[in-house]
């Protein structure tokens, strides 16, 4: 493909790769209103004048992604294809502009939206969901750090990457999580899922409070079911960026995990006729 412009609309929590090392899962939407992935992107390793922020318009020389079956994934053309930062679409008028993109196609029953993904002749792997009702925020504490062999493995990538790069570049990784923050939803057929929440937010926003707090867990947790499930899924219109993953794509049951949050405020007018 040439020049191709996308605006962003996920940005995951850092993950890691043996092959790529820090990545950060980026997806979004063409121009024509379909869904993009781009991966593999070392966001936290790119210049500071490309590093995009959420709903703002980017531009690269992008190419399909040949070792990922799934229609929506895309890559960067090179490892140094430049990234273009242009406008941003703001949240004026209850977020009017955003909604032009994000509500064009929105889910609602589960059970067809893992059908889609599961039938290799539409392979759908990106979607908006609106779930009928959030019944719960589910709290659950995990590992809270990475394996020893990976932690080597990435290292020696970055040994590598300041060999031939001749870059002094620091060898830095976003904190792993100790929590798996989940929803309990039901879609419009009443349908239940537990879906886990993998995006780059709810991981900052515990992080920050954490550190705000001086490392009080209990604090740190309350303040992100506070955010996600008092204020998100009881005051706002929530929709939810779902995305799945390659290598469980086919294989799970339900293969989509929250990627993202949509979140303008409820619209409380009516018509009068």
């Amino acid at each position: 493909m040439a020049l191709t412009k996308v605006l962003i609309t996920v940005k995951t929590y850092p993950t890691f790769s043996s092959t790529y090392g820090e990545l950060v899962c980026t997806a979004g939407f063409l121009e024509d209103g379909s869904w993009i992935r781009l991966y593999p992107i070392p966001f936290r390793k790119l210049k500071q004048d490309e590093r995009y922020k959420k709903y703002q318009w980017i531009e690269l020389d992008i190419v399909k992604n040949d070792k990922d079956f799934r229609p929506e994934s895309y890559r960067p053309a090179t490892i140094d294809t430049p990234i273009n930062l242009l406008e941003t679409i703001d949240t004026k008028n209850n977020w009017f502009l955003r909604k032009q993109f994000v509500l064009n196609n929105v889910h609602t029953d589960m059970k067809a939206l893992i059908a889609s993904a599961h039938d290799k002749d539409i392979c759908t792997s990106l979607a908006v969901f609106k779930p009928t009702v959030i019944k719960n925020f589910k709290i659950e504490q995990i590992a809270g750090e990475y394996d020893k062999k990976k932690l080597d493995q990435l290292q020696a990538l970055n040994d590598q990457q300041n060999l031939f790069e001749m870059d002094d570049l620091k060898f830095e990784l976003a904190e792993k999580l100790p929590y798996k923050f989940s929803y309990e939803l039901e879609d419009e057929n009443g349908v239940p899922s537990t879906m886990m929440i993998e995006d780059w937010e709810i991981g900052q926003l515990y992080r920050n409070t954490l550190a705000a707090s001086e490392g009080n867990q209990s604090v740190a947790t309350a303040k992100v079911k506070e955010k996600y499930f008092d204020d998100f899924a009881k005051t706002k219109d929530l929709h939810l960026f779902l995305g799945t993953t390659k290598s469980f794509h086919y294989r799970s049951r339900n293969p989509f995990m929250i990627i993202g949050t949509f979140t303008p405020k409820i619209d409380t007018q009516t018509s009068l006729f």
